[in-house]
């Protein structure tokens, strides 16, 4: 159902508009000056407005309301109707951005064609700005995990509220991917997703990009909260913003309003909001860089997206998926991994997590041979900081080793991996690495390596040193 304003100082035109307009199904506001116009207006933006020209004991008449509607809100359609038309009157209007002119008395089917009309015009307008900001990153969520299945659990449940959400997990976890995935699977699908990283722009600016700004030599320009209205505005490492900034957000979050820089007139909008941060945002509060009351309305739903290395068991299908879409997308050579490499993915350190995993992949199509599969020896990393190399293998710390002494260290290094490998599956890991299940057992307690169930999971092991 369509919401229509219609505005004249005649009461029995005014009526008879609005009562054919409730026959024909659609949704009827109705005005008398500017100052009850812009008053519904700036209470919620209608789909249509129908306005007279003249309007008596007004401040403003319909040419000064058509030029701050097309100012303020140029995608809603203006049907101007007047009694005292002629040609200069109906140019001027078109000219200043209405749909249409009808000169007073008007024929009922004409006026309902014109809105018809101008409501299909408003239509595919909106559908097109859509279709040019249309979200096209990733929402595929992949993975079969205890950690991830508890997080696609809490994202699925989510997703069907209105609810703000914190995002928690270090860099390169998938935090904005899962944010994508709500915002698919919500209400709010059709609407734009929009993605302000704080860590990226300046606080002299962050204001502007935020709410816009309007004056007389560059007009209106929308900000990031217009251009996400009825969708999903995405706040990347939020604990960068300004605390400035914080302040004004805060009140956009309460009253869903806000003015543009260098402007006066209230914008409204329909926003979800949905936050991500690799910083413990409670600390950053209590060391007065984050404000309590913002840090209490984006955290209304907190979600932890977990690292790579605690979900290891969805390596093989993450490297696939990565595989696929490098090929496609960039055209790199076709290819898939061998056992042996999918093994070495799975006991590697991944400090930057998923997005690293797939910067590794693509580093091997693009400098490795382009023909058959994916070897281990393809996906050596850089020396890790400790001297160890990202692949996990401890290199020459065993030269200074006696053979007994390499040799435990070797096999506790090699148990924990395959552990962490399978998930903490004690059964899995016993069957991969061809031991029983009791003997893996009396092996991981002779090297001092502890398994405990945890959240549910069978097992899960953890060296302590």
């Amino acid at each position: 159902m369509s919401d229509i304003l219609v505005v004249d100082d005649e009461a029995d035109i005014r009526t008879l508009i609005g009562d054919i307009l409730t026959d024909e199904g659609h949704g009827v506001r109705l005005a008398w000056d500017s100052e009850t116009a812009l008053g519904e207006i700036d209470r919620a933006a209608p789909d249509l407005i129908i306005l007279d020209i003249w309007l008596k004991d007004s401040r403003l008449d319909g040419i000064d309301i058509l030029k701050k509607v097309k100012r303020d809100n140029p995608a809603i359609p203006v049907v101007i109707i007047s009694g005292h038309g002629n040609i200069e009157i109906a140019v001027a209007a078109i000219k200043q951005g209405a749909y249409d002119f009808i000169e007073k008395p008007f024929n009922i089917d004409q006026l309902m064609v014109v809105i018809g009309r101008a409501m299909e015009t408003s239509r595919l307008r909106r559908e097109n700005a859509a279709l040019k900001t249309r979200d096209t990153g990733s929402s595929v969520m992949l993975g079969g995990s205890p950690n991830f299945r508890h997080m696609k659990g809490q994202l699925d449940k989510v997703a069907r509220t209105n609810s703000r959400i914190m995002l928690s997990g270090p860099a390169g976890s998938g935090k904005e991917v899962a944010a994508r995935y709500i915002h698919k699977n919500s209400e709010r699908a059709k609407g734009p997703f929009v993605t302000v990283n704080s860590a990226t722009i300046g606080a002299d600016q962050m204001e502007e990009v935020l709410f816009g700004r309007e004056g007389p030599d560059r007009g209106v320009e929308a900000g990031l909260f217009e251009r996400a209205h009825t969708g999903v505005l995405f706040f990347d490492e939020v604990a960068d913003m300004p605390l400035g900034t914080q302040s004004k957000i805060l009140r956009v979050l309460v009253d869903q309003s806000f003015q543009r820089v260098g402007g006066s007139n209230t914008v409204r909008v329909d926003v979800r909001v949905v936050s991500a941060t690799t910083r413990d945002l409670a600390r950053e509060v209590q060391a007065g860089r984050f404000r309590t009351e913002l840090y209490h309305r984006l955290n209304v739903v907190p979600v932890t997206v977990p690292g790579l290395e605690a979900r290891r068991e969805d390596i093989p299908e993450l490297a696939a998926r990565f595989l696929e879409d490098l090929s496609t997308a960039q055209g790199l050579p076709k290819r898939t991994l061998t056992p042996e490499a999918e093994a070495q993915l799975q006991t590697m350190r991944w400090p930057g997590n998923v997005r690293q995993l797939r910067n590794t992949l693509e580093r091997s199509l693009i400098l490795g041979p382009d023909q058959g599969p994916i070897e281990p020896e393809e996906l050596v990393l850089e020396s890790a900081p400790n001297g160890a190399n990202a692949g996990g293998m401890l290199g020459a710390a065993f030269a200074g080793l006696a053979l007994r002494e390499a040799r435990e260290m070797f096999e506790r290094e090699y148990l924990v991996a395959q552990i962490n490998r399978f998930g903490g599956n004690i059964s899995r890991t016993a069957n991969f690495v061809g031991m029983e299940r009791s003997a893996l057992h009396r092996k991981l307690k002779s090297l001092n390596v502890i398994t405990a169930g945890r959240n549910d999971r069978s097992e899960e092991a953890e060296a302590h040193a």
